[in-house]
C-alpha cells in the first residue's frame, strides 16, 4: 500500500477471535494499527506486548487495534495453534485469521511483523515491517493523536 491509500475492508477471513470488525465499524477512530504477525514469528511474539500496551494507553485517545494473522507456512494455518498464542499473549482486541492471505493481500503484505497505520479519514499514514518498526510507528501515531513526544 501507498501512503493516503485508504483502509481496505478484511476480505475472505477464515475467522475471527475476539469479535469482528469491517471498515466501516472503524470508521470515526482518530488512528487505526493493524498489525500483521504469524505464531512463527519469533519477532511477532516480541512485538505483541507493546501492541497491548498501546491498546491500553491509548483507547481512551481514540486508537482502534486489529490483529490480521498471516501465515508463512501451511503448518502457522492451525487454528487451535493461533487461538492458543493469541490466549498466551493476552491478545484481547479483534484478530482476524487470514489463512487464505485474502486481506494480506488487500494490504499488499508481504511481511511479518508489519504495522499499518491509518488516521481518522482512514488514510495510510505510516506503514513499517521489521523488528525496529514499532518505534517508527509511535512517533507517527503521537503525531496523530496529537500526543506530545515523550
Amino acid at each position: 500500500m501507498r501512503l493516503r491509500e485508504e483502509l481496505p475492508d478484511f476480505p475472505g477471513i477464515t475467522e475471527w477471535v475476539n469479535g469482528q470488525v469491517s471498515k466501516a465499524d472503524l470508521q470515526g477512530e482518530r488512528a487505526v494499527l493493524v498489525h500483521f504477525w504469524s505464531v512463527s514469528c519469533y519477532m511477532c511474539k516480541e512485538s505483541l506486548p507493546q501492541i497491548n500496551e498501546w491498546r491500553e494507553k491509548y483507547a481512551d485517545q481514540g486508537l482502534k487495534v486489529i490483529g490480521i494473522h498471516m501465515p508463512r507456512s501451511e503448518a502457522d494455518t492451525d487454528i487451535a495453534k493461533i487461538k492458543e498464542t493469541i490466549a498466551q499473549y493476552e491478545l484481547t482486541h479483534p484478530v482476524a485469521i487470514d489463512n487464505e492471505m485474502t486481506t494480506t493481500d488487500a494490504f499488499q503484505n508481504e511481511y511479518v511483523p508489519a504495522y499499518y497505520l491509518f488516521d481518522e479519514t482512514m488514510a495510510l499514514r505510516h506503514f513499517q515491517a521489521g523488528e525496529k518498526g514499532l518505534n517508527m510507528v509511535k512517533k507517527r501515531l503521537h503525531r496523530i493523536l496529537g500526543i506530545e513526544e515523550d
